[in-house]
């Protein structure tokens, strides 16, 4: 996965939008004005922060060497991705599927409504 894949994939969800709200460096998608993934322009590698369910925050870390702790996040809640190939695509885009989900999940009843009908 590079970045302009990443983009797509995100883009691709309803009602995403793509934002740079800390800077020219960092792109943040949102749904629902909330955030589900940040992702900086500025290091060499591509490297991802996707929330997580508490539950499985740590299994990932332990089990995937490029599942990180959420860099300048809320630890408990979030992941950061080194995208180096040692995991494929589709378990990428299931952590950013998660993601969405779980903020999706926290959206009002109404918001959540709305989002069913874009779809």
């Amino acid at each position: 996965m590079d970045i302009e894949s990443l983009r797509e994939y995100c883009l691709s969800k309803p009602a995403v939008e793509e934002t740079f709200p800390f800077g020219p460096e960092t792109l943040v998608y949102k749904v629902g004005g909330k955030i589900f993934l940040l992702c900086s322009l500025d290091s060499d590698s591509l490297q991802f922060n996707v929330k997580c369910d508490p539950e499985k925050v740590i299994e990932l870390r332990e089990r995937y060497d490029c599942v990180q702790p959420g860099y300048h996040m809320n630890k408990k809640h979030w992941n950061t991705i080194v995208v180096d190939g040692s995991v494929n695509n589709s378990l990428l885009k299931e952590w950013i599927d998660d993601s969405y989900d779980l903020i999706v999940a926290s959206l009002p009843a109404k918001a959540r409504e709305q989002l069913k009908g874009k779809k």
